[in-house]
């Protein structure tokens, strides 16, 4: 693939903070890529660069920018022969995380383009839509501290196609909806980061028990046709022992707890996954989608799933490798977006191509969730036809 052009800009993702967009040409190909950013980010993660100063609080990304558009000389009608050699030169900069993985995610689009594939080609052979883990509370740095925990996620079990599960969330999400307004002083307009509903809670407890109510409410059966996750961020949330996991594992049909100890309690994972390793628990600060740490996790016994944030890592690359270590270690993987998104949907692109088997977007309001939600249902669409 030649490089024919390279072009950056400053935009605002989904909650009014600068990021960039990068725009790569390759062999006469354009592609081009959001980068989205988190609230709640873990210490091992890649750094982003960001400008200082008064402009923006501080958030600008105007030298990320400067960073993307350095390589402009350096990358004009330079060959690659795809996209590891690509991400291996952006390596050898040593760039920003999210200046690299704009051009990283552009190069991928542009490439994918080029050689007249649809995206998710480009990822790897999985042709399979991934199950959708849907916020329908949030809490923590996504809700404004008004429960515990950060997210309260349903989990579609039984159903027959990914526009299948959809209706069966919008049901759930409708239900809790309506179930608000009696027992809040809440107008359910209001949601939070991800989309997701933010009451102020009493208790993670009451969170749940309404949760199974949506459930119930919705025509369906708790733990059988949908099922509760639940991200607990522990690095950023306090008091939230094992034994409360423990308690709400077997109090509700809760069949995922995400960061359910600090991210560097590395002997409280493998307690927590001695105790709880029936169920799936996922690593994302814990992991960081950093290779190195998922392979210790793995020897250690940390985990059985590992969350999958593109920008954690830097590169397209680098994130395939993460989901090639998790699979061949038995370990599941989540696909997942950030607090802060855009209209950008190459993460569903991703789930689908590398087979990761469940994805994570957020609920299903606000329009830069829904843009991975309907490039989904294009997606299956499109392999229904292919069949």
């Amino acid at each position: 693939m030649k490089i024919d052009g390279l072009r950056a800009l400053e935009v605002l993702d989904s909650r009014g903070m600068p990021t960039l967009k990068v725009t790569l040409e390759a062999d006469g190909r354009a592609g081009s890529f959001f980068v989205p950013a988190g609230a709640s980010t873990g210490k091992a993660e890649a750094k982003e660069l960001r400008d200082g100063g008064a402009r923006y609080g501080g958030k600008g990304v105007r030298r990320a920018l400067a960073q993307v558009t350095g390589l402009r000389s350096a990358l004009r009608k330079r060959e690659f022969a795809g996209q590891a050699e690509f991400d291996a030169f952006l390596l050898k900069q040593r760039l920003a995380g999210n200046s690299s993985l704009g051009l990283s995610g552009a190069f991928a689009h542009a490439a994918a383009a080029a050689r007249g594939l649809p995206l998710y080609a480009s990822f790897g052979k999985g042709r399979k839509l991934p199950r959708p883990m849907v916020n329908l509370f949030s809490g923590g740095l996504h809700g404004g501290g008004n429960m515990a925990v950060q997210d309260i996620l349903i989990v579609p079990l039984r159903a027959r196609s990914f526009a299948e599960a959809m209706e069966q969330v919008w049901r759930v999400y409708q239900a809790a909806r309506s179930l608000l307004g009696p027992r809040f002083d809440y107008l359910p307009n209001w949601v939070a980061d991800e989309g997701g509903f933010a009451p102020r809670f009493s208790s993670v407890e009451q969170a749940l028990d309404l949760t199974v109510l949506s459930i119930e409410e919705a025509g369906l059966k708790p733990g059988s046709a949908m099922a509760i996750a639940m991200d607990v961020a522990a690095s950023h949330a306090s008091k939230i022992t094992i034994a409360t996991l423990e308690s709400w594992a077997g109090n509700y049909p809760l069949i995922s707890i995400e960061d359910g100890v600090p991210e560097e309690d590395w002997a409280g994972w493998k307690a927590l996954t001695k105790r709880l390793g029936g169920i799936q628990l996922i690593g994302d600060d814990f992991f960081a989608t950093n290779p190195e740490r998922l392979r210790r996790g793995i020897r250690e016994r940390c985990a059985n799933a590992v969350l999958v944030k593109m920008n954690q890592i830097g590169t397209i690359t680098q994130t395939l490798e993460v989901i090639a270590i998790a699979k061949k270690a038995g370990y599941r993987t989540v696909v997942s977006a950030r607090s802060g998104e855009t209209e950008d949907w190459t993460m569903a692109d991703l789930a689908v191509g590398a087979g990761a088997g469940q994805i994570k977007i957020g609920s299903i309001a606000r329009s830069e969730r829904l843009a991975k939600y309907n490039r989904l249902l294009e997606i299956e669409a499109e392999l229904r036809r292919v069949q």
